[in-house]
C-alpha cells in the first residue's frame, strides 16, 4: 500500500497554509497586491486561508510551484528559490490526517508492505515523516526528485513495486487528489481516494475503488474486502 504524503497522511489545508503565507510574505517582502496575485496564482484563499479544488500546490511538485511563483520574481534564481521552499518546508508542523503510528502499526501486522510517493521534494518529506515519528514503518519514500518522476505519472509506485517485489495488481494507491488517483491507474493499481484534501468526493469517486473521509478507515475497509 503506498500513499502520498500531503493531503493523505497529513491534513492539506492545516497544514500548507502556513507554508504558503510564510513563502509568500519572504519573496514577496510583505508587498499586499503581489502577495494576492501570487496567491491567486498558487490558488490560495488568502481569507480563508485555504487551499481552491484545483491549485497547483496541492498536487504539482516543487518545480512547478517554483514555475508559478518566478512569473512574479523576474530577478529570482530558481535553484536558490527551490532551496528556500524546500528549507522551509522541512520546517512546517505537519498536521496528521489521523492517529498515524497505532494505524500504520496496524496495517503493517496484516503483512502490508508500505510507501510515500508525494510530489513534495524528498528530503522534506522524510523530515515531515521523522518528525511524526513514521519513518520507520516505510519500506520506499519518494519524492518527485527521486528519480522516478512525480505524479501523474507511474513512476514512482513502478519503483515502489521493484523494491518490495510486488506486483501492482496487488497493491493500493491512497491519495486526496486525481493526480494520486491517475498515477495509481496508470501503474495498475487499486486506488483509494481520501476527502482530506480539498478535492471532492464527486471528483474523486471515478477514479477510485472507494472514496473514504480519511485513512483512519482504510482498516474497516480492508476488513469488508
Amino acid at each position: 500500500m503506498i500513499f502520498d504524503k500531503d493531503g493523505t497522511l497529513f491534513d492539506f489545508d492545516a497544514t500548507w497554509a502556513a507554508w504558503t503565507k510564510a513563502m509568500l510574505q519572504r519573496e514577496l517582502d510583505g508587498d499586499a497586491d503581489r502577495i494576492a496575485a501570487m496567491a491567486d496564482a498558487m490558488g490560495f484563499d488568502l481569507g480563508s486561508e485555504r487551499f481552491r479544488n484545483g491549485s497547483p500546490v496541492v498536487a504539482g511538485t516543487a518545480g512547478e510551484i517554483a514555475d508559478i511563483m518566478l512569473e512574479f520574481l523576474p530577478d529570482a534564481d530558481r535553484d536558490q528559490l527551490l532551496h528556500r521552499m524546500n528549507t522551509l518546508a522541512g520546517d512546517v508542523a505537519q498536521v496528521a490526517a489521523a492517529p498515524l503510528r497505532p494505524l500504520l502499526a496496524d496495517l503493517r501486522s496484516r503483512g502490508l508492505r508500505l510507501g510515500v510517493a508525494t510530489n513534495d521534494a524528498e528530503a522534506p518529506a522524510l523530515v515531515h515523516l521523522d518528525r511524526a515519528g513514521i519513518r520507520a514503518q516505510f519500506d520506499f519514500v519518494a519524492g518527485y526528485d527521486s528519480g522516478h518522476g512525480g505524479k501523474p505519472a507511474p513512476g514512482q509506485l513502478h519503483a515502489f513495486c521493484d523494491q518490495t517485489g510486488l506486483v501492482p495488481e496487488c497493491c493500493v494507491m491512497v491519495g486526496d487528489s486525481l493526480h494520486d488517483l491517475h498515477a495509481g491507474q496508470a501503474a495498475g493499481m487499486i486506488t483509494i481516494g481520501v476527502l482530506t484534501g480539498p478535492a471532492p468526493a464527486e471528483e474523486l469517486a471515478p477514479f477510485a475503488a472507494v472514496v473514504l473521509p480519511s485513512i483512519a478507515a482504510i482498516p474497516d475497509w480492508l476488513d469488508r474486502r
